[in-house]
């Protein structure tokens, strides 16, 4: 997998950091890259609240895997309920990430060793974002980054569905492995719940994991799974599957909110080259039509930028 295959992009939302989290991420891990630069424009203000020239979204690479991070207001937190997995071959480069990263942070698990990694910590960093640093093989992974799902609260028990789920959705996916918890394990964790799953969406790799303690979190909007489509019949595939049994009130702008509480984009490849000059009047006219939709209409969106419709 590389950038420019990359299907499924973990978008994070930030409260106005977003610029000052991608440099300091960039800054961080190898092979660091900024790419893309969006901007608010005056249209709809009224919903986003932003000033017209300030920073909407920046793209930006990690370790060669695709992030996006959005300045989206104060409305969301993020969570422990998506992190990311890393991996590194070196074990100076994991302490060096694990100094950076848990820096004005927060440590969740101390790094160590651990029976799956000879040396492991999971933290929060100064923004929210947490990060499990493991010392291993890439290749045992597939790839450096893999966002991991933590299944909690009115969830547990839940996750082998939304692996059904979204294994069934996406192409080239399937279940590399799934570990279960035995009975008596360990106290709080039900038999047979997922200790850990890998498993792959459109050839990229991702976890899951369930705990029975009391977690006072689950998934939010502040970390959304975007699914870029270069056709309608994408858009109305993932959006039909991935809606089916979720909240219809978090639809809105190509964004969903599925069946396990899990944010969702099903946004069209292209959509950032509309909106680069938010000024413009096509620009305009695109972002005046997108916020009148829910699942996103292509050809409606398209016409729209190129001035084919009020």
């Amino acid at each position: 997998m590389t950038t420019a295959t990359q299907r499924i992009i973990p978008h994070l939302w930030f409260d106005g950091q977003a610029e000052e989290a991608v440099s300091f991420y960039t800054s961080l891990f190898a092979d660091g890259r900024t790419h893309g630069i969006t901007r608010y424009g005056s249209e709809g203000t009224e919903i986003h609240g932003r000033p017209p020239g300030s920073v909407m979204t920046v793209e930006f690479d990690l370790l060669g895997y695709r992030f996006i991070a959005l300045n989206g207001g104060p409305h969301f937190q993020f969570t422990p309920a998506i992190s990311f997995f890393v991996t590194r071959e070196s074990e100076a480069e994991v302490d060096r990430l694990w100094e950076g990263l848990s820096e004005g942070g927060m440590v969740m698990m101390p790094l160590e060793r651990y029976p799956w990694s000879p040396k492991y910590g999971w933290v929060q960093d100064r923004f929210g974002v947490t990060w499990q640093i493991s010392l291993g093989k890439v290749a045992d992974v597939g790839q450096p980054i893999a966002p991991a799902f933590l299944f909690v609260g009115d969830q547990y028990g839940r996750a082998e569905e939304a692996i059904e789920l979204y294994t069934s959705t996406f192409p080239d996916s399937e279940v590399e492995g799934i570990l279960r918890w035995a009975a008596g394990e360990q106290e709080g964790e039900r038999e047979g719940a997922v200790k850990h799953a890998q498993f792959r969406l459109c050839g990229e790799t991702f976890m899951a994991m369930e705990s029975g303690y009391d977690h006072p979190f689950t998934f939010n909007e502040a970390m959304s799974l975007l699914v870029r489509c270069a056709h309608q019949e994408d858009i109305d595939h993932y959006w039909d599957r991935l809606t089916e049994g979720g909240d219809p009130a978090a639809q809105q702008c190509g964004w969903l909110k599925d069946r396990f509480g899990v944010s969702w984009q099903v946004a069209p490849t292209g959509m950032e080259e509309m909106l680069r000059d938010p000024e413009s009047p096509g620009a305009r006219r695109a972002m005046r039509a997108m916020f009148a939709m829910k699942r996103i209409d292509l050809a409606q969106l398209e016409r729209a930028y190129a001035g084919d419709t009020p």
